[in-house]
């Protein structure tokens, strides 16, 4: 039997009763656990499940144990989305066995997992290839130039990776992805802060499909990585006689969050506004965030650029 989505705990009837059942015959898409004793439940029932594809663990104080990811590696070989957010008990055991017990993960949040090594990052990156989305936010230890230089090695297909607040990630890391995951669509990096125009150089050059990059308080970008930014869309603008398909404001960035980056000048910042159309800086469609940089209150979107002029030559005429 198949089923799609089940909330833990369910109020139908007792803890007890519930861990009795034998689930194991159900392909379950996708099972939450808010439980508080979720270590002793995530060990009664993972064995149970053996068929589920996506688990997410919420905890509002860390309660996951090694103990439990181990059992969850050891019999939900199917898994393919798993968030261990925020579990700050877990070690390296943990990655470990997700590594030999879970290859076809291909979300994997381990974001606030503070204990975690490159040493055990790496390793897991080694085996789970079909990785697509990796949030290692808080992860300072595991996200390493090391560990991504790994990970642009083995995971060549991902698409979306969350470094913020990794702070001893550098150039050689964030090149190491932009060179082995082609498909990166989303990459943060807010807090990166020894990271260099060279990472962005890097991702404008080698990943065409870039929708979004955080580079909130990387106070080393400067106009040499925006100008790389814009060259990119013209270097990756389709032609008539390629694709079929105009440009059009999907195309490019979407969202490019540069807050905090005072180096930056207007003509640059500007520049890349010009050549992605899907970066707003108007009311409402804030998607190139600019906060605490005074210094770039003249860039504007051409929607902002527009309606400004509109405005203008309403009370030109009014009068």
């Amino acid at each position: 039997m198949e089923g799609c989505y089940l909330l833990w705990p369910c109020p139908s009837f007792p803890l007890m009763e519930r861990c009795k059942l034998d689930f194991s015959c159900y392909k379950l898409m996708t099972f939450i656990l808010c439980q508080k004793n979720m270590n002793n439940l995530v060990l009664s029932l993972a064995p149970k499940f053996a068929r589920l594809q996506n688990l997410i663990l919420r905890q509002d104080k860390p309660q996951l144990g090694d103990d439990a990811v181990e059992t969850i590696a050891s019999y939900c070989h199917d898994l393919q989305v798993l968030d261990l957010s925020k579990s700050f008990k877990l070690s390296d055991l943990s990655l470990y066995a997700l590594a030999h017990g879970c290859r076809d993960l291909k979300r994997l949040n381990i974001s606030g997992c503070t204990a975690f090594s490159d040493t055990a990052l790496a390793y897991l990156a080694s085996y789970c290839r079909k990785l697509k989305v990796l949030n290692l936010c808080g992860c300072v230890k595991a996200a390493s130039d090391t560990a991504l230089q790994a990970i642009g090695q083995y995971c060549n297909h991902l698409q979306s990776v969350n470094l913020g607040w990794c702070e001893n990630v550098t150039d050689v890391g964030v090149m190491s992805l932009a060179y082995g995951c082609p498909d990166l669509r989303i990459l943060d990096l807010c807090g990166c802060v020894l990271i260099t125009d060279d990472s962005v150089i890097a991702l404008a050059n080698m990943c065409p499909h870039l929708r979004s990059l955080g580079l909130y308080y990387c106070q080393n970008i400067t106009d040499r990585a925006m100008y790389s930014l814009a060259h990119s869309c013209i270097k990756n603008k389709p032609t008539k006689w390629g694709t079929g398909k105009g440009k059009n404001d999907d195309d490019g960035l979407r969202t490019l969050n540069i807050s905090q980056c005072t180096a930056l000048t207007p003509p640059a910042v500007q520049a890349v506004c010009d050549s992605f159309p899907a970066l707003h800086t108007c009311s409402g469609r804030h998607s190139l965030i600019m906060s605490g940089c005074l210094n770039l209150i003249s860039v504007h979107c051409a929607c902002a650029v527009q309606a400004h002029r509109a405005a203008t030559a309403f009370l030109h005429s009014a009068h």
